[in-house]
């Protein structure tokens, strides 16, 4: 499939497709399109698809591959990797492209949704950067149709059956209401400890507690630790003074919610990775990057982090 040079401008691009089969036909071409073209290739997909396309492009090596399993179980991480992608090709001069398929039918609803939010959001991280193409594909056999009705949406362009075109259902505006929206009520039985201006020990003890109540191994509740005092220190310094800490317990992990009256303004905070000079959004980065998934509602009510860590 002959697809063309690559965009002069960040081109996302949702690609619909039917089948293994034909998901290497349509992005093996993608790929081999690029390196005649003398540009380089990132594919994140899933480990199964990686071997596919290894064959189909005869593991050359301006290709790169990595399992969207483990870059973007949590899929606030997925952008992060992009920019790092983006950031070396840019520097060399080298045109490049790249595949991503965060979404898969396997994805429990809460992680489908952050998942949407993300590809909303890699138009905000690119659009104003250098000319890149980065194909999104949707399996349409196994995907249900609101699915694809919101990477219409999310997606600039859409290839389906070989052809390509702009969508149109795109919402520009998408990424910048991000945090947007509400997320259901804790659920009855959630144990809450308020904080405030001061110390956080009576809040990481409450949080020790009940990691060891339900099991979670030593590594993993020293990660929550972690994450609870760079959420409820964001809270003591930028969200009102203070919050409400709340946990419970959601099949195989530990769900933990920090609220506050602050309101987050920056829809990239937390995917951008933190500098020297660059120290903000630093407790948020590491919250991302320590848990399996991170949900965030924002606005003028004030701001709910949810903290997801399974315990396998």
């Amino acid at each position: 499939m002959s697809v063309g040079a690559v965009a002069p401008t960040f081109r996302h691009e949702a690609l619909l497709y039917d089948g293994i089969d034909e998901f290497v036909e349509h992005v093996g071409g993608f790929v081999r399109d690029g390196l005649d073209r003398d540009e380089a290739a990132l594919v994140v997909v899933d480990c199964d698809k990686i071997e596919r396309l290894r064959e189909a492009v005869d593991a050359d090596p301006g290709v790169t591959f990595a399992d969207m399993a483990q870059v973007g179980s949590n899929p606030a991480r997925i952008i992060p990797a992009w920019r790092d992608f983006v950031a070396r090709h840019a520097s060399s001069g080298r045109p490049f492209r790249g595949v991503g398929e965060p979404i898969w039918p396997d994805r429990s609803l809460v992680e489908l949704v952050e998942c949407q939010r993300h590809e909303s959001l890699l138009n905000v991280a690119f659009d104003e950067g250098p000319a890149w193409w980065l194909l999104c594909p949707y399996d349409r056999s196994s995907l249900p149709v609101e699915v694809l009705e919101e990477a219409a949406r999310s997606h600039r362009y859409i290839g389906v059956d070989g052809a390509h075109r702009p969508s149109d259902a795109f919402r520009a505006d998408q990424g910048a209401d991000v945090f947007g929206g509400r997320l259901p009520e804790p659920p009855v039985f959630a144990t809450e400890q308020r904080f405030g201006p001061g110390p956080l020990a009576a809040v990481r003890d409450f949080v020790l507690q009940r990691c060891r109540s339900t099991g979670l191994d030593a590594g993993k509740a020293a990660d929550l630790m972690v994450v609870v005092s760079e959420l409820a220190s964001n809270s003591v310094m930028h969200g009102g003074g203070s919050g409400t800490v709340r946990l419970w317990e959601d099949d195989n992990t530990l769900v933990c919610e920090v609220r506050d009256e602050g309101q987050i303004q920056d829809p990239l905070v937390g995917r951008v990775r933190p500098t020297v000079d660059r120290r903000d959004g630093r407790g948020l980065w590491l919250v991302h990057q320590l848990c399996d998934l991170v949900q965030i509602r924002s606005s003028d009510h004030g701001t709910v982090v949810r903290a997801h860590v399974r315990y396998g």
